[in-house]
């Protein structure tokens, strides 16, 4: 991934990214012929070593066979990205371009060992689920806790687990790339922040809320770019690129 200075971000903030993500694009190579998948992972840091990636495919997925041989494999994670009209600058002679957060992990894989694959699915399981607490139940409006496995019946649980294949990648090799025109003056990073707030894109007020946050002091409009408290951005964001 080609990454220009300005749009760099530093290695935790990357990670920092991928965990809160928890979703992106696995592509390994078979004989000179890519070979993907898209799905959920969870990121596993300890201190003192390095960052793990875990996740599961299919058996019937290429990627189990291929996992065994214990390859070098890449995660691409992406956030919110956004088109931007040239005609939105505050200055003259600029270009269309697009904008952007993406980081890709790289390492080594190896499969999980069989009887591991439930503690797999429940630790990734359980870090989607706490992101919804309090959770309503559809059925009763009620609150009801974090889903587990231990709802389901052994032999229910035991034949999805021996349907997939548990995978962990070790990661080597950490690039962020947050493209939020941070090469650009005051003037026109305002006049961008304040034409992609009044877009009827979730996307664009996403890209919005993040050159907010890279620029805090700035003066934006009400009805534009939502202002870093409302956003949910961290300014610290701006620290790391």
């Amino acid at each position: 991934m080609t990454t220009p200075s300005a749009f760099k971000v530093h290695p935790a903030l990357a990670l920092a990214f991928a965990a809160a993500r928890g979703f992106g694009v696995v592509v390994a190579c078979d004989g000179g012929r890519a070979v993907a998948a898209t799905l959920p992972f969870l990121l596993i840091e300890a201190d003192g070593k390095s960052p793990r990636v875990a996740f599961h495919v299919a058996r019937a997925n290429p990627l189990a066979a291929l996992a065994a041989k214990g390859a070098t494999w890449l995660l691409a994670v992406s956030g919110a990205d956004v088109y931007v009209s040239a005609d939105w600058y505050a200055s003259r002679d600029q270009v269309p371009t697009w904008l952007y957060e993406t980081v890709q992990l790289s390492g080594p894989v190896h499969v999980v060992p069989a009887a591991d694959a439930a503690a797999h699915l429940d630790a990734l399981t359980a870090r989607f689920e706490v992101a919804l607490a309090p959770k309503p139940a559809c059925s009763s409006g009620r609150l009801a806790p974090a889903w587990s496995s231990e709802r389901l019946a052994p032999q229910r649980m035991e034949k999805l687990t021996q349907a997939i294949v548990a995978i962990e990648m070790l990661v080597e090799t950490v690039a962020g790339k947050f493209k939020l025109n941070q090469h650009k003056g005051d003037a026109d990073h305002v006049a961008v922040a304040n034409a992609l707030g009044r877009q009827d894109d979730p996307g664009a007020h996403a890209i919005a809320a993040r050159m907010v946050a890279l620029r805090p002091h700035l003066l934006y409009e009400e009805r534009g770019a939502v202002s870093v408290h409302d956003s949910g951005a961290s300014p610290s964001h701006g620290g790391g690129i």
